[in-house]
């Protein structure tokens, strides 16, 4: 009795012995034994089967958490994902590829079958994914980086009690904006930083006009106090003032409030250095102001650029007046290039404007003929359309005349389509 369990026990571990000898994962063993005895391949071929269907399965998973990830847990899952399918192919053998066990596969309704290109490309897969991952995982670090560095910036300028403070502030607020911007638009962390870019640049150039503005005042206060005992240093400090306005940029919704700002710290400026010109230029400066407040909110009639361009020639004429050896006549001259520009600009605004009225003028008068006496022939009628279309087709936009006429096209339009 004993010998026989003795040679039971003998037998199963020859038996598993050999099972586990012929599934080493040598093709010169593998491949004679799939040919001969398949069924003692019944261990790899489940294995097989496990890390193929493995791989495929963390691969789409991996790809979907990386490609379409909304935050960092979802690059952490997908990189689990990705080293989960990588462990999987390297566990298949090589001489797997292509093979297609039939007996096992009829047994446990198994339908996979890899080729060597489809393992090259799964193998493909996962080095991008894994590409992907490591630098949507770097790109974290400047953005959480820059962030911080931000928060922190905004804190400063809150906190800042002087010009030197705010503007070392801004210069800091400006620097994390900037790295911000140079993190890779490829990456989850550069998509991130985009849509929030936004925000931040709106609260940047708030902060960095009211900045500007908070500056010039205190520079103006200093300036009324050192003004009596030293003017020159009184003029200095209000060109200061008018240095940092200037950076206001013009789309801006303070900028017609520095532009103020400006005008009168430099008649305070010129006061100290250049009375007469001074007085002049900001006559001028006036002028000008009246005029580019006034062509807001364009368009308008003949009569309002008319308006408007006698104001730039007014403060061109003020400029004329100073003369060559004052001190103030670059500065002047200067001014007045620039207000000839604006001159020019109006003057064809109020050219075009008044074009327009004359072509929708004439349309109408045709438009009114046509319905008094219309041809009898439609061929003549839709010609007398046609020529009317031609006409309010070349009014040009930024007209009062534009929209008027685009609405008479469209009725055109509609009564040739019933002709």
């Amino acid at each position: 009795m004993f010998g026989k369990i003795k040679f039971a026990a003998f037998f199963i571990a020859g038996t598993a012995g050999v099972v586990w000898l012929v599934n080493l994962p040598y093709p010169m063993i593998r491949r004679p034994v799939a040919q001969v005895a398949p069924i003692l391949l019944l261990p790899s071929f489940i294995s097989m089967d496990h890390h193929y269907r493995g791989a495929i399965d963390s691969l789409e998973q991996a790809d979907q958490l990386v490609s379409r990830a909304t935050s960092s847990a979802d690059i952490e899952l997908g990189g689990e994902k990705v080293k989960a399918a990588k462990k999987h192919l390297e566990n298949l053998p090589v001489w797997f590829l292509g093979y297609y066990p039939q007996r096992y596969c009829t047994l446990f309704s198994c339908s996979w079958q890899f080729t060597l290109d489809e393992f090259e490309q799964a193998r493909e897969r996962v080095a991008r994914l894994d590409a992907v991952v490591f630098q949507d995982k770097n790109a974290l670090v400047p953005l959480n980086e820059a962030k911080n560095a931000l928060e922190t910036a905004k804190q400063q300028y809150a906190q800042a009690e002087n010009t030197k403070d705010r503007e070392n502030a801004i210069a800091n607020w400006q620097a994390a904006i900037d790295q911000l911007e140079q993190i890779s638009q490829q990456t989850l962390a550069g998509k991130t930083a985009q849509t929030q870019l936004i925000a931040y640049k709106r609260d940047f150039e708030n902060a960095r006009v009211s900045s500007y503005i908070t500056a010039a005042q205190e520079f103006d206060l200093e300036a009324q106090k050192v003004q009596p005992t030293n003017s020159q240093v009184a003029a200095e400090l209000w060109q200061q003032a008018i240095y940092r306005l200037e950076k206001v940029p013009n789309e801006n919704p303070q900028y017609v409030d520095a532009q103020k700002l400006i005008a009168s710290y430099q008649v305070k400026q010129k006061t100290v250095i250049d009375p007469r010109s001074s007085t002049l230029i900001a006559a001028a400066k006036q002028y000008a102001l009246a005029a580019a407040q006034a062509s807001q909110n364009p368009p308008h009639t003949v009569q309002k650029w008319e308006q408007i361009a006698d104001l730039w020639e007014k403060a061109i004429q003020e400029l004329n007046n100073i003369q060559v050896q004052e001190p103030s006549y670059v500065e002047a001259k200067k001014l007045m290039a620039q207000y000839q520009t604006n001159l020019g600009t109006i003057k064809n605004r109020r050219q075009a404007e008044g074009e327009a009225k004359e072509i929708l003028d004439e349309a109408n008068k045709e438009i009114q003929g046509l319905i008094a006496s219309p041809p009898t022939d439609k061929n003549q009628t839709k010609a007398a359309i046609i020529r009317v279309m031609n006409q309010l087709s070349s009014v040009k936009t930024g007209t009062t005349s534009y929209n008027e006429a685009q609405r008479l096209l469209k009725l055109a339009d509609n009564q040739i389509k019933k002709l």
